[in-house]
Parts: C-alpha cells; structure tokens; sequence
C-alpha cells in the first residue's frame, strides 16, 4: 500500500506545516471554509499567476482542489448509498488536461470549489456519523475520518502553494 497522510507528508506537513487533527470535525469546518479563502487569498488577482517551481497556475490549484473535494465526496457518496466499499485512484495532471484547467477563468473555478465543498460537507459529515470506510485501489482500507483528514490537507496546502506562488 502506498503511503498517504501524514505517513506521506510527515506531521506536521514538512512543506507547509499542517497539523494532522485526531477526529474529523475540525478537518470538514477547515473545507466547509475553503471556498471563502481561496477567495480572499486570489481577491485582485488574474488566475494566470505562476510560481516557477510548481506545474500550475494559481486557478489550476484552485480547479484541482474543486475537483479533489468532488471525486472523493463522489467516492463517499457511492459507499454510502450501497456501491460497495472499492474506489479507485485518478490522476490530477491528467484531470487537469483533461478539463482544461489553464483555460478555465478564475471566476468560474472559485464558483467550482464552492459548490464541490458544499457537497464535500455533506457528505463526508453523513460518512463521519455512518462510521463509513473506503478500500483505496493504492492506499488500502480509509475510513471517512482518515479521507477527511486527508482532503483538508490537500486543500490546505494547496492554499499555501497559492499563497506563496503570489509571494514569489
């Protein structure tokens, strides 16, 4: 099984510092929150901001965690409604291709990442309270508290990469 979490990322993050919580509520307040700072974080900006070091533009960041938050409330929602506990991996560098996320305009993907965490809340709130766990193609057995977790990171540290790719 790969490593993930912060058997992956280390606690805290080694890059941007998250603090892996015990529970899950503090982690769906931090995405129920998501849409207002990558707001505020990207207010005045045109989207096309670049950091030399990273693939994406500042809208490419705020598209993939949109379309992270969806797939995993997706997975979720399936598991809860009676799919069976198996869900597969994807790959964001060709999501992002695929969905031409250097194209999309800011305004759309910010208008993405709030819907997607709507849904995210939802859903991994009723997953939360149903004790409901995942078998991950690569990642093995997750339960809603461990995709929680692993979701506010990745929203999160993306956030930081925006953050600092504005610094830059």
């Amino acid at each position: 099984m790969e490593p993930w979490g912060a058997r992956l990322y280390g606690d805290p993050c080694a890059q941007c510092g998250w603090t892996w919580p015990a529970g899950a509520a503090r982690n769906i307040e931090h995405v129920r929150g998501v849409p207002q700072r990558y707001a505020r974080l990207l207010r005045g900006c045109t989207g096309v901001e670049r950091h030399p070091e990273l693939a994406w533009s500042v809208t490419g960041y705020v598209c993939h965690v949109g379309d992270n938050l969806r797939s995993w409330a997706e997975r979720v929602a399936g598991v809860l409604r009676g799919a069976g506990p198996h869900v597969g991996g994807y790959d964001p560098d060709a999501l992002a291709a695929a969905r031409g996320y250097e194209q999309t305009p800011l305004p759309a993907a910010l208008w993405s990442l709030e819907q997607s965490a709507t849904a995210w809340v939802q859903v991994l709130t009723e997953a939360v309270d149903a004790g409901a766990v995942l078998l991950h193609a690569t990642r093995g057995q997750q339960r809603a508290v461990d995709v929680a977790g692993n979701n506010a990171h990745d929203a999160h540290h993306h956030a930081w990469d925006v953050a600092r790719t504005l610094s830059a």
